[in-house]
């Protein structure tokens, strides 16, 4: 048996993090590889029942594996990111019915041609055509080692010798070519790399099982990274990087390499072809972007039947097999191309004027003094539907990890160290799930639970000063653990809640009854937001739906689209005045992403995306409405991501990011209100870390900080009161809120700031260009000395001293 994982390492490779442990690799004797790699996976033997003597990659796939076994049979494998669910069963599969099969090896130049040793004969197989080898006459018998090489002169060698002879004769043959090699024994590293060799020894007690080395065009070439070896021990998988202590790319160290499209096809081959494959650049920037995931396409080939008749189709034209790569589906390729058009697009809109006015926006730490420090036994694995804390205008609840589900408060005006000995807190009895403050009362805290009941807790006037044990109102209905719960924005006393019952049911505080069941989703729901203007709900859901109730006219939904293809996490937010949905998930390839959809043609999809990076955390949308501001962050991550919606193309445009010092485990931002508009803050929040919670303010740049920037502050809405009460929203009304300034009352707008005439800064050209004589510069010259010197006709300043008399001196003898 074999296992895979993506690789795990990065270009330095040396720490322990950075290992693949516990593999459990096999100690059986085999002659074949035991450990290979492709640009994106590493295959491996474990120490399981079934045998395989060796595998390898196709050269023109990441994802072909070929295997054989001690069952005399050879397997090909379409293997997908592990993240995805992997097929049970190979794509196909060959028996040459020739004993034990030891080793097998894609050709280098020719698609689906595949060189397998048996133990009565070497074989190669066209896999395309899967009744009969292309040649196997030559009869080898012999116990010693033998070893199938496909070399570049695509000439086939059998070469019959113990396997520690074998590896000096081609450490020495090894001269003739360029690239780098690696060979192994025992316990030893054998590099060679053009003409030079050297030995390394391993990096672990345990001896080494195998050793691969990682494709040319998976290295970092960017830190100069020339060679990657993995090294498979019996626990772990080892990185070995190996780097020229230079920086950049350096088209020395990286000729052209051979790329992953086929020379000629199998059929080809075999009636004399002598193609070579093309040579591609590894600069980062000719560089051609490999298809990744599983591909939707069907395949060119199937798993032949032991009780079908028919016989497979030997026309070289009609296959390339299966070596020859699967195409990407139409769908990433379209994505892959709304990407690049919307990155292209926003580029057109900084050159034409229209760059964003928050394109440079800085995000800053906040002085130490308003910082909340020495926190200690923070519950860190909250739920990824949680933000991980809560903050209003007054305090912050935080979860601890103490039994009982012990939930700390802290006052936002009372900053500094906290003392070593016990804070008051809400016992919540269970485990925390999600938490969330009443917009209306800054006192409320609704508090979600792991035994499907939300409690809702009032903190007193001035902040905990004892620890609280009894919930002001406890609700119940879900038969399972709650995800996540969401105020009202409008209605007061109005809660809605989704569970691991596959149900989203709405809540009326105000006499704590259920009053709505929302049905329709398939698995769990990522995430919950209410619509600007109250009436809507949208969610995003595990099966990979978006979808809109109006909760009020049916417990089904009005609209359904299709969502993120990835099943980790997603998020959901109404953007641009209730107009689009602003989703954030991953793809198909774990990639993470935020996806704009038009609320009311759902089921067309999103209409603009934009990818982010790779990482396991889901991204946690904040929306400014008064700016259109987007700011994304993981809990994890050290990088938060801004951009500024537009509803246009390219509908997202870039700004600059802010990065933390070190992985904060939550971001979770203030009302507007908090905002210190004198230093043009258009955001302020508060980042949880391992003991302290740390303020953080996205401030524009501005010259003219004397004045309101009224062209950044719009009148934002009054959110700390009610538009309704929860029993008028459920009967049909619906309510708005009301808005203020958020100018002080001594600033001026910087649109009425009275218009500054222009000051030149420099003398015209005219002044430095005119011409002038020798005489006139001399002139010049001595009439500036003269002025520095002053007038010569002028009494010297000692003339103007008074002497003294004669019979005043004082003779010495």
């Amino acid at each position: 048996s074999f296992f895979f994982r993506e690789k795990l390492f990065k270009h330095s490779c040396t720490s322990l993090n950075e290992w693949i442990s516990d593999v459990s690799a096999g100690s059986f004797s085999s002659q074949g590889n035991r450990i290979k790699a492709s640009s994106k996976l590493v295959a491996f033997n474990t120490d399981q029942a079934d045998l395989v003597t060796d595998m390898d990659f196709s050269p023109f796939d990441a994802g072909l594996l070929a295997t054989c076994s001690a069952d005399e049979m050879v397997k090909l494998w379409h293997l997908c990111d592990p993240e995805q669910e992997q097929p049970s069963s190979p794509e196909v599969t060959l028996r040459p019915g020739q004993g034990r099969l030891e080793l097998l090896h894609f050709h280098p130049t020719s698609s689906g041609l595949l060189a397998v040793g048996a133990a009565r004969s070497p074989l190669i197989w066209d896999t395309s055509r899967q009744d009969a080898p292309l040649a196997g006459d030559c009869k080898i018998s012999t116990q010693s080692c033998f070893t199938v090489c496909l070399c570049p002169t695509l000439c086939l060698y059998i070469r019959v010798m113990p396997l520690y002879s074998f590896l000096l004769q081609s450490a020495k043959s090894l001269q003739n070519n360029k690239d780098s090699r690696i060979l192994w024994a025992k316990d030893d590293l054998l590099v060679t790399t053009g003409f030079d060799m050297v030995r390394i020894h391993c990096l672990t007690d345990n001896s080494t099982r195998g050793v691969a080395m990682v494709p040319k065009t998976a290295l970092d070439v960017m830190s100069c990274e020339v060679m990657r070896v993995l090294q498979l021990t019996n626990s772990c998988i080892v990185p070995i990087s190996y780097q020229v202590p230079r920086k950049e790319f350096h088209e020395d160290l990286y000729p052209d390499t051979v790329g992953t499209t086929p020379a000629m096809s199998a059929e080809e081959w075999w009636q004399g072809g002598n193609q070579q494959v093309e040579k591609v650049s590894l600069h980062p920037d000719k560089r051609p972007k490999p298809p990744r995931g599983c591909s939707t396409s069907s395949s060119p080939l199937t798993t032949p039947s032991s009780s079908s008749s028919a016989a497979p189709s030997r026309s070289p034209s009609s296959t390339s097999g299966l070596s020859s790569g699967f195409v990407p589906s139409p769908s990433q390729s379209s994505k892959n191309i709304q990407s690049l058009l919307g990155r292209i697009l926003s580029l057109m809109f900084v050159v034409s004027g229209t760059a964003s006015k928050f394109r440079h926006i800085q995000g800053v730490v906040m002085h130490r003094d308003t910082h909340i420090t020495n926190i200690r036994n923070l519950n860190l694995t909250t739920p990824g539907e949680c933000d991980g804390f809560c903050v209003n205008s007054q305090r912050v609840a935080v979860p601890l990890a103490i039994s009982g589900g012990q939930i700390a408060v802290f006052e936002r005006s009372e900053p500094g160290r906290l003392p070593d000995t016990a804070l008051p807190t809400i016992q919540n009895s269970v485990n925390v799930a999600d938490m969330c403050w009443d917009p209306f009362d800054p006192h409320t805290l609704a508090v979600a639970g792991e035994d499907a009941k939300i409690r809702v807790w009032r903190v007193p006037k001035g902040g905990l000063k004892e620890t609280i044990t009894d919930p002001e109102l406890i609700v119940q209905g879900h038969t399972e653990k709650i995800y996540s719960i969401k105020y009202h924005p409008l209605a007061s006393g109005l809660l809605v809640s989704s569970s691991y019952d596959l149900t989203v049911r709405l809540w009326n505080l105000e006499t704590g009854e259920q009053v709505r069941l929302l049905t329709g989703h398939q698995d769990q729901v990522f995430g919950m937001a209410w619509s600007p203007d109250g009436k809507l709900l949208a969610t995003v859901c595990k099966d990979g739906k978006v979808r809109i109730y109006d909760p009020r006219k049916s417990t089904a939904p009005v609209q359904e689209g299709a969502g993120p293809e990835g099943h980790r996490g997603a998020r959901v937010v109404w953007v641009c005045e209730g107009k689009y949905l602003l989703v954030s998930g991953f793809d198909s390839r774990s990639e993470r992403g935020v996806y704009l959809f038009s609320a009311e043609a759902l089921s067309s999809g999103p209409i603009a995306s934009t990818f982010v990076n790779v990482s396991p955390s889901t991204l946690i949308p904040f929306y400014d409405p008064d700016t259109r501001v987007v700011i994304l962050t993981g809990k994890g991550d050290t990088r938060v991501y801004v951009y500024e919606l537009v509803p246009e193309d390219p509908y997202f445009i870039e700004c600059s990011s802010f990065n933390s010092s070190e992985p904060h485990k939550g971001l979770v931002f203030l009302p507007k209100t908090e905002c210190n508009v004198r230093d043009v803050e258009i955001a302020v929040g508060l980042m949880l870390t391992k003991t302290s919670i740390e303020p953080v303010a996205f401030r524009v740049p501005r010259v003219k900080k004397e004045f309101f920037q009224d062209d950044v502050y719009t009148d934002t809405a009054v959110w700390w009161e009610p538009a309704l009460a929860a029993s008028a929203w459920l009967s049909g009304s619906n309510g708005q809120h009301r808005k203020i300034s958020l100018k002080p009352k001594d600033m001026t707008p910087v649109s009425e700031a009275p218009k500054e005439a222009p000051v030149r800064k420099y003398l015209p050209s005219s002044v430095y260009l005119e011409e002038k004589t020798d005489e006139q510069k001399k002139d010049e010259l001595l009439s500036a000395m003269v002025a520095k010197l002053g007038n010569m006709d002028d009494p010297l300043p000692q003339e103007s001293f008074e002497g003294v008399d004669e019979d005043e001196w004082v003779s010495f003898r």
